[in-house]
């Protein structure tokens, strides 16, 4: 909808204070999109690609910095057809990168990537988005999501359940997160019975283990235990982006998904 491939049963949508349905051609100007499954003909080189981008978009880029940037310059007089997946991949980003757009748009980005593509692409999306470009992320592979969204929104059945920092969304959850600490001598619970957010403390020898809804209380735990038995060795367990959406798509905990989608959510401009 936001690219005015298809329309809204209702309502509206803005793109860079744009409207999605009536300013499309001036949205595309401003905008790079990596769309799932881009496919490549027979005829153009990887080169041949980037060139014909900087050409539509009317950019300067140098064809050069855009191959290098992606990691397929070596490749670039090859047909794009001849590539493998994690290649093509990479090529659609760099035609995405074209004319410095405010606004980048991708959909599983990591998709046929290997582990050092997926590092490379994640580590280009987050200098992008340090840099001032607002990046619009969709996919399926939540551990991609949780190393490089500031927010996050979950969807499901078509609705928007919930949407918030990681760090936020784990608290309205209620996800029980883990701190474990290796002491030098043995601790004892009274070590931080005195925190509420403190829901349960195992020990075993030299090791507590303690349980918290609330992520601000670890530092606190940490502290007080360190005063008491000398902290070596520090672990943390937090809920995983995965366990959060099984509870906000109701495969967890009952009526959070009903709740969330009840909860009117922020407008945000992108």
């Amino acid at each position: 909808m936001l690219l005015d491939f298809i329309r809204p049963t209702e309502g509206s949508a803005q793109v860079l204070g744009m409207d999605a349905q009536e300013e499309t051609a001036a949205i595309r100007e401003c905008i790079g999109v990596l769309p799932e499954g881009y496919e490549f003909d027979d005829h153009l080189t990887g080169r041949e690609y980037i060139e014909w981008t900087i050409e539509t978009k009317a950019a300067d880029d140098d064809p050069d910095e855009i191959l290098d940037t992606v990691g397929i310059r070596d490749d670039a007089a090859r047909k794009a057809s001849s590539y493998s997946t994690g290649m093509q991949q990479r090529l659609a980003f760099g035609m995405a990168l074209i004319n410095d757009p405010d606004l980048l748009i991708l959909d599983e980005p990591s998709a046929g990537l290997d582990p050092n593509g997926i590092q490379r692409m994640r580590s280009l999306i987050r200098d992008r988005a340090d840099n001032g470009t607002t990046v619009f992320f969709s996919s399926h592979l939540l551990s991609e999501v949780e190393a490089v969204c500031d927010r996050v929104g979950v969807m499901t059945e078509g609705q928007l359940v919930a949407m918030d920092t990681i760090k936020e969304l784990r608290k309205k959850a209620g996800g029980r997160e883990s701190i474990m600490l290796e002491c030098a001598t043995q601790p004892t619970r009274d070590a931080v019975d005195d925190l509420n957010a403190v829901s349960e403390v195992l020990i075993e020898g030299t090791t507590l283990t303690a349980y918290c809804a609330d992520p601000a209380v670890k530092a606190d735990i940490v502290r007080q235990v360190d005063d008491q038995a000398d902290v070596v060795d520090i672990s943390v367990d937090e809920t995983s982006l995965e366990e959060l959406f099984n509870q906000y798509t109701s495969g967890g905990r009952d009526g959070m998904a009903q709740e969330e989608a009840n909860t009117e959510f922020e407008e945000v401009p992108v």
